[in-house]
């Protein structure tokens, strides 16, 4: 099963309360003050990783040559570095994309590192895990730097994150570097990987002082960030330039794209399609980005970032988020408004408040459906699903891969599905105003960081209805 079930639970919702609502698009909105004003006080980790990236494709977009280097300043003690490479977990490396880090340096030295399998499957050349003891262990407060070279091979058509297609003449590149695996307060993040269609990263707000995209003249490049300029070289290639004051991950793509620029909502807004694009020409896909923002904004507030970078990929089916950037499949447009919502509804769950995707993956799946389905009208109704006989919607990704026989669909079905509709419930029980007033609490509260069950229950603390909506459907122990 393929990733288009994640634009299938938009259409369930439509299905369950008869059919999806549309409004216009509207492209006036806050400007950039009131958006810099979205935590309501809160700001980035002051000591955040800073990132520098660089990656150089090749001219036929099949191979990547990385080069990363990040200065981290721990809040606890470390005596290793860690970083996840996930084009090595079993959904992504299976369809023939791999990461392998070649060279490692600490402080301007070499360094040595273990290649770690954390649930990559045994046929694939690398793990998921990249660990790098330390010569002497870092105190709390002191900042270490890493450099990393690492190579990538992109799989064909592969309707994940990463990959390649000669025919569209593309690449797209997300989480596609060793991604550092820090967790304030709580340190490294080892969880495996599992071989479920779903998001299973953690990763605290970083500073991307630096994107440098290399890429063969004539192509487009989207990035992650604000755009920096381009450098063209002799050597027939150009260098795109993006740097973000605080994002969780990084996504790219490269090729042949018609791409279209757009202001909304006071947010620079990109929308590239690959040439095998049939569906929907760009201008839809930003007709229903501006609505269904505008709807997302009434809900829970402004915006998180300056600049959002969409590429429509041609062989993709769904949808997949990352901080300020968001690939699309060429999907039929009686689903794109519900993908559409629950994808940008991610700039605020996992993007604005993070999580332990593999640990809790509720606190942004079921809060990002939630989201779509009050925002585009079509709330879905708890009575109506199958509660009673579901398994716990707080289950982790390794609770899902290890005990059904269809953890896909069962993943998406109660994750997706019922954990929406719960907080919808939850909403009505408690009442909309007094709902919405403790969300926007825990948005703000947990801004820049990442969240936890007990911050919802925190959050939620004087709404007993919320809670035990929650605890009914197994989210809340």
């Amino acid at each position: 099963m393929r990733r288009g079930r994640r634009w299938v639970t938009a259409a369930l919702s439509c299905l369950l309360l008869g059919g999806c609502t549309s409004a216009p698009p509207d492209d006036v909105g806050p400007d950039r003050e009131s958006r810099e004003a979205v935590d309501d006080g809160a700001a980035p980790w002051p000591d955040r990783p800073v990132v520098d990236l660089r990656f150089e494709t090749s001219r036929d977009l099949g191979r990547v040559a990385g080069r990363e280097l990040v200065e981290f300043t721990p809040d606890l003690e470390i005596c290793e570095l860690v970083f996840r490479a996930w084009p090595n977990k079993p959904v992504t490396a299976q369809e023939g994309t791999l990461l392998t880090v070649s060279q490692v340096r600490v402080d301007g030295r070499a360094a040595a590192f273990l290649d770690v399998a954390a649930g990559a499957s045994q046929d694939t050349p690398a793990g998921t895990l990249v660990e790098v003891p330390l010569a002497d262990c870092v105190d709390a407060g002191e900042t270490v730097t890493a450099e990393l070279t690492f190579a990538l091979e992109l799989g064909e058509e592969v309707d994940e994150r990463v990959g390649t297609s000669p025919d569209a003449e593309v690449a797209w590149l997300a989480t596609a570097f060793p991604l550092l695996a820090w967790e304030r307060g709580r340190g490294w993040q080892r969880g495996p990987a599992v071989p479920v269609n779903g998001e299973t990263a953690v990763s605290e707000d970083f500073r991307l002082d630096s994107l440098e995209v290399v890429a063969p003249d004539g192509y487009e490049v989207l990035g992650t960030g604000e755009a920096g300029g381009t450098e063209d070289r002799p050597d027939g290639t150009t260098v795109h330039r993006f740097s973000a004051p605080a994002v969780r991950d990084v996504a790219v793509a490269v090729g042949d794209l018609d791409v279209v620029e757009r202001t909304i909502n006071g947010v620079r807004v990109r929308v590239g399609l690959d040439r095998e694009v049939e569906q929907a020409d760009a201008d839809d896909w930003l007709d229903q980005i501006a609505e269904s923002t505008r709807d997302l904004i009434d809900l829970l507030g402004p915006f998180p970032y300056d600049d959002l970078w969409v590429v429509v990929l041609s062989s993709q089916t769904s949808g997949i988020e990352f901080p300020g950037a968001i690939q699309f499949g060429d999907v039929d447009p009686d689903y794109r408004r519900g993908l559409v919502t629950h994808e940008l509804a991610h700039m605020w769950f996992y993007g604005l408040v993070g999580n332990d995707q593999g640990q809790h993956p509720w606190l942004d799946e079921s809060f990002a459906t939630f989201a779509q389905s009050v925002a585009d009208g079509d709330e879905l109704s708890l009575t109506r699903l199958p509660v009673e006989v579901a398994p716990p919607v707080g289950g982790s990704m390794l609770y899902w891969a290890s005990n059904f026989q269809r953890p896909n669909s069962t993943y998406f079905d109660t994750v997706y599905t019922i954990g929406g509709a719960a907080l919808v419930e939850a909403r009505t029980r408690a009442g909309a105003e007094a709902f919405d007033a403790a969300l926007a609490d825990y948005l703000a509260a947990n801004a820049h960081s990442v969240a936890t069950p007990n911050d919802v229950r925190e959050a939620f603390n004087d709404l007993p209805d919320v809670l035990d909506v929650l605890r009914e459907v197994g989210a809340l122990p």
